[in-house]
């Protein structure tokens, strides 16, 4: 990716996250894990994983925010790799 198609990148995500929808889905999302979570309504093995992947999903979504800003700090950095590697030196 180049830096700007990053830089696009970013500026997009962080629209959206400001969005009344972003906002919606999190909050469902946040809403609807305890229910998938419960074993009580877990018919088999087969739904035990469906509802894993569920929620493997929901936790990528919910973290996207935080992934996306820690992404978006990293790429900003401008400090030369060799020259931080030896700063403790």
């Amino acid at each position: 990716m180049t830096d700007n198609e990053l830089e696009l990148y970013f500026r997009d995500m962080n629209e959206l996250f400001r969005t009344n929808g972003w906002k919606t889905i999190v909050k469902d999302l946040s809403s609807n894990i305890p229910i998938i979570n419960s074993v009580e309504h877990t018919k088999d093995d087969k739904d035990l994983y469906f509802r894993k992947g569920q929620l493997n999903i929901m936790g990528t979504l919910l973290n996207l925010e935080e992934t996306t800003r820690i992404g978006q700090e990293e790429s900003q950095r401008t400090e030369d790799p060799i020259e931080a590697d030896y700063a403790d030196v």
